[in-house]
């Protein structure tokens, strides 16, 4: 009885022995020495090539993720930016799903992590870099590989690339730059990259305090061309527009402000001496920020900038009032001479325009010996007594004639302003509401 109770008891412990060599067993559990077997069997054993391509076609799978905008320089038509690239693509030398092809049981392995030191990775630059073109590479970065042989690599970098500056509404301006990634090396027959299911990821986006980001978004580029071959491209497009706040305070409203300070010099008299040393202050002020302004935007003729042409304008409109100073200044002290016969008509023409009472305007003289009858007045009708005035104005003189001039100037250049001021305002509040 005991005798049979033993052999019962071998063969149990046999038939469990075999159960657990057989392929429907359990698989062994996770250590360090089973991931170290599943390498040496993978890279070594198999003889693993980095230089070799894991498909005679591979597809790489890519998409970004924007971390920052880290300056945007309008100047300089170059953007920094602050990502990485995840990067995803299939190497079935690298599985180990399959039982049957391996030595033992890799199962309770999820996960293997390597470099491009031992893995082949695809050969990526950044086309429109402006800092160094070179194949994106980072030995320290580490290679995820899932037991498919699905490999993922998630290269981070700053990435400063040339962008067209559009400055036509600058300071209220909106850029659209882009990332062009491409392959070098490989042509398109031998990889070719598609985006992942979101082209750029904005989830760990931080804010830029100079610029808002209004869109992010993967667009499908035709193939480069380079010496008749034709290699896989794709294209991140990133559009920024400038926050104006800093730029209305600083900028516009001073311009604006300056702009109103033109027309106030005719209303200095000519004897208080300032009128010349009020309008080169005035010019040289607009000068400077004309200055300012051309120094923050790029030297191009792609585009004018409104706000320059504005600059402009009211530029040449304080040339001309120093012009216009000095001969306002010259006539005055021409003193009481009796005006040309042309002149004296232009006078007249600009009392009638800016003045309601001819008689104040024109500072015209009456022989205080000359009375003339209240009652006598009364019945002339409008049209004599208009005649008897003309009879009995003396002619105009040099400083009437300045006075006039200096009245009809101002309300010319505050015209003048204010339109200019209103139309290139009105533009730019349109442009920038329609963002």
């Amino acid at each position: 009885m005991i005798g049979r109770i033993i052999k019962l008891y071998i063969l149990f412990c046999l038939a469990l022995s075999v159960y657990s060599q057989s392929p429907g067993g359990s698989p062994p559990t996770y250590s360090r020495s089973l991931e170290t077997a599943l390498r040496t069997e993978l890279f070594t054993t198999n003889t693993y090539s980095v230089l070799q391509r894991p498909e005679d076609r591979t597809r790489v799978k890519v998409s970004m993720t924007l971390l920052t905008v880290n300056d945007m320089d309008i100047k300089t038509q170059i953007m920094s930016v602050s990502g990485y690239f995840s990067l995803s693509w299939l190497d079935d030398r690298l599985s180990w799903t399959n039982t049957s092809a391996t030595s033992q049981d890799y199962t309770n392995v999820r996960f293997l992590f390597s470099t491009e030191t031992y893995v082949w990775k695809p050969a990526l630059i950044v086309e429109n870099s402006v800092d160094s073109i070179s194949v994106i590479t980072d030995k320290n970065i580490p290679m995820r590989i899932n037991p498919i042989g699905n490999i993922e690599w998630n290269p981070t970098g700053i990435y400063l690339v040339s962008c067209s500056s559009d400055i036509t509404y600058y300071p209220l301006d909106q850029q659209t730059c882009t990332i062009k990634l491409t392959t070098w090396g490989y042509t398109n027959n031998e990889i070719y990259l598609v985006y992942d299911t979101k082209p750029i990821e904005l989830g760990f986006y931080s804010e830029n305090g100079e610029w808002v980001l209004v869109s992010a978004s993967g667009e499908q580029v035709q193939d480069k061309s380079r010496g008749g071959q034709s290699f896989s491209s794709l294209s991140f497009s990133i559009t920024l527009r400038r926050r104006p706040l800093f730029h209305a305070l600083n900028t516009i409203l001073p311009v604006v402000l300056m702009a109103f300070l033109i027309p106030m010099v005719y209303r200095l008299p000519v004897d208080s001496g300032e009128k010349i040393g009020y309008s080169l202050t005035v010019l040289l002020a607009y000068a400077v920020y004309l200055t300012l302004i051309s120094d923050n935007i790029p030297s191009t003729s792609v585009s004018v900038c409104y706000l320059t042409v504005y600059l402009v304008i009211v530029l040449g409109l304080g040339v001309l009032s120093v012009v216009f100073v000095i001969l306002v200044i010259s006539t005055f002290h021409l003193g009481d001479k009796p005006v040309s016969s042309c002149l004296g008509a232009i006078g007249r023409l600009i009392a009638k325009i800016i003045c309601n009472d001819k008689c104040s305007c024109c500072h015209r003289k009456q022989n205080p010996d000359t009375v003339m009858p209240i009652t006598e007045s009364k019945k002339l009708p409008a049209e004599m007594q208009l005649e008897d005035d003309k009879t009995t104005e003396t002619p105009m003189t040099y400083q009437a004639f300045s006075v006039l001039l200096d009245r009809f100037l101002f309300y010319a250049y505050l015209t003048i302003v204010t339109v200019t001021t209103f139309l290139f305002s009105l533009l730019g509040f349109v442009h920038f509401a329609s963002l």
